[in-house]
């Protein structure tokens, strides 16, 4: 069930009930990149971590669990961020390294990724005419940018993408932020990576609790199952509908959270 956009509240003006929230529990927290640690920007690879939220990121991490949960592939989002002893989960949590650099592989992603660099191919030949397009190959995912595509060309971008998938039943469409993103159909999201990384910290609610910060449609999956484990903090301009608990407006305010957190229990 979607939670209305009146229940959001702005995370800086509601931190008694943050407080209270989090009392004095061991603090685990999640972290989206694109739109969270960094700005949004035209394409992929100008979206460098500054050097001022790489630390807060790092200091955090040292006396505290940190998981960079990416729709990146694991290896893009790792050496961006550049930190050791972090979980990484990319691919949307199909392939994640642990905070010792022990790798899992999803085994039906590991299976789908001969059909993920097929549809690649497909569509980077078959969008090449349409201006702005970026089809970029994910590993375990593909994912077809529209951000630089001119409005009255996207729907055509749209059925060129939903055609490809089409012709393999084993893969799916979801919808980001000015991105379709094809994926295998498997029953793995960002959510369930976050379980699977609190099962490998044996996470404990009564004296534990996990937070996790994003931005985009995909993150929503990790919201949704952080009820009874902790809250989510959507990072959006405006409110909308969404499964976290708390609002901030943008990555400034995130790097504002960090500092909060990192206080926390210093």
């Amino acid at each position: 069930m979607v939670l209305s956009e009146a229940k959001i509240k702005n995370f800086f003006e509601n931190l008694d009930e943050v407080n209270a929230l989090m009392g004095n529990k061991e603090i685990v927290t999640f972290l989206d990149y694109d739109g969270t640690l960094t700005p949004i920007v035209d394409t992929p690879d100008l979206a460098v971590i500054a050097e001022d939220t790489k630390q807060l990121v790092n200091k955090l991490s040292a006396n505290k669990s940190v998981a960079i949960v990416s729709g990146r592939a694991t290896d893009d989002v790792s050496q961006k961020v550049g930190l050791d002893h972090l979980f990484y989960a990319g691919s949307h949590g199909f392939e994640i390294i642990d905070s010792q650099g022990n790798v899992t592989i999803n085994e039906k992603a590991k299976q789908a990724r001969a059909n993920i660099e097929q549809v690649f191919k497909e569509l980077s030949d078959l969008t090449r005419d349409i201006n702005g397009a970026l089809i970029e190959d994910v590993k375990y995912t593909v994912s077809a940018h529209y951000r630089l595509i001119a409005d009255n060309d996207v729907d055509e971008f749209k059925q060129r993408v939903e055609g490809v998938v089409q012709k393999y039943p084993q893969l799916r469409i979801t919808y980001g932020k000015r991105v379709f993103e094809v994926r295998p159909k498997i029953d793995w999201d960002k959510g369930k990576a976050v379980e699977w990384i609190l099962d490998v910290l044996q996470f404990e609610p009564s004296n534990q609790i996990a937070i996790y910060i994003g931005d985009d449609t995909t993150d929503e999956d990790a919201f949704r199952i952080l009820k009874d484990k902790g809250f989510g903090i959507l990072v959006a301009e405006n409110l909308r509908e969404s499964h976290a608990d708390f609002l901030v407006k943008n990555t400034d305010e995130v790097k504002e959270v960090l500092r909060f957190l990192i206080d926390k229990r210093s």
